[in-house]
């Protein structure tokens, strides 16, 4: 019979750093399974899209072991040189918010069993001014910065946590943005201290939407934008609509739309699955419906 060839797209640091203790137990499991497995372990910020764009056509499965950031780069690898190839993931970062979303099991040598059982969803992706992708989010104002600013060993440490401790910070000087955004269902505007743009139930493990409004293979994303609160009584009413996911429709726009375009004073830097991307005073976001051959 003949073999096929997968490559496995590793982050040693992702996580707990994990990944190089497992490496036998991976390989070993891809080759039990009738793979020839080729290994890569990233070594700097950009790698895994670099391998992913060069690489991936070469093999018949490309599997990421890594947190949303390295997914976020294999999928952008993948997609810059509209590659096909099928895409497995075992999570293995701090707060694994897509992995979430599609409950993924969250056992390395589990996650591995499910890729290769060999059932697929076809996923949407986001695309970011024409240039970049996301796997599940885009967004701006607080929060943002600490999903890219947290060290790595504070992530390890403290997982979710550690943007909650980061952002919390943010909460007592929070700057507002005034914000038009327009879709080809209706336009929104306002000032708001966060916006995101997300395909996810679980954003930065504190933002939770139930799971009957978000379905990641429709072209839709979920767009949340909350507003300044003027009082302490609107902030607690906003720190529980983030806890329960039902949005205050005084404090929150939240909507539905496979495009949007903002209009913003400034150029706002935005981040895009947790990696810092600069935006500019008119950012598209679009849906690319079912871009991505997930298999789990």
């Amino acid at each position: 019979m003949e073999q096929k060839r997968v490559l496995l797209i590793l982050n040693p640091v992702a996580g707990k750093a994990r990944g190089r203790a497992l490496l036998f137990p991976l390989t070993d499991t891809l080759c039990r399974a009738g793979y020839v497995p080729t290994v890569h372990i990233t070594n700097a910020n950009g790698d895994a899209r670099r391998v992913a764009a060069e690489m991936a056509s070469g093999f018949d499965m490309v599997i990421c072991f890594g947190g949303d950031g390295t997914l976020n780069e294999v999928m952008d690898g993948l997609l810059s040189v509209g590659s096909k190839v099928p895409l497995g993931y075992i999570p293995a970062g701090s707060t694994n918010d897509f992995a979430s979303s599609l409950k993924l099991k969250s056992q390395p040598m589990a996650a591995l069993r499910d890729i290769l059982n060999g059932h697929v969803d076809h996923i949407d992706v986001g695309s970011f001014n024409g240039e970049r992708h996301f796997s599940y989010i885009a967004s701006f104002g607080i929060f943002t910065a600490a999903s890219y600013s947290v060290p790595q060993t504070t992530k390890n440490a403290l997982g979710h946590l550690a943007y909650l401790l980061e952002g919390s910070k943010e909460l007592f000087t929070a700057q507002s943005y005034p914000v038009r955004v327009e879709t080809e269902e209706a336009s929104y505007e306002g000032d708001y201290i966060f916006g995101a743009v997300c395909n996810s139930t679980s954003v930065a493990g504190l933002v939770r939407l139930n799971r009957g409004v978000v379905d990641m293979s429709d072209g839709l994303f979920e767009v949340i934008l909350v507003r300044q609160p003027q009082n302490a009584a609107e902030l607690a009413r906003i720190l529980n609509s983030i806890n329960t996911g039902k949005f205050d429709p005084q404090l929150f726009d939240f909507f539905h739309t496979s495009r949007a375009v903002f209009t913003m004073p400034s150029n706002l830097p935005w981040s895009l699955d947790g990696e810092r991307a600069e935006g500019g005073t008119t950012v598209s976001v679009q849906n690319i419906p079912r871009a991505i051959s997930l298999c789990h």
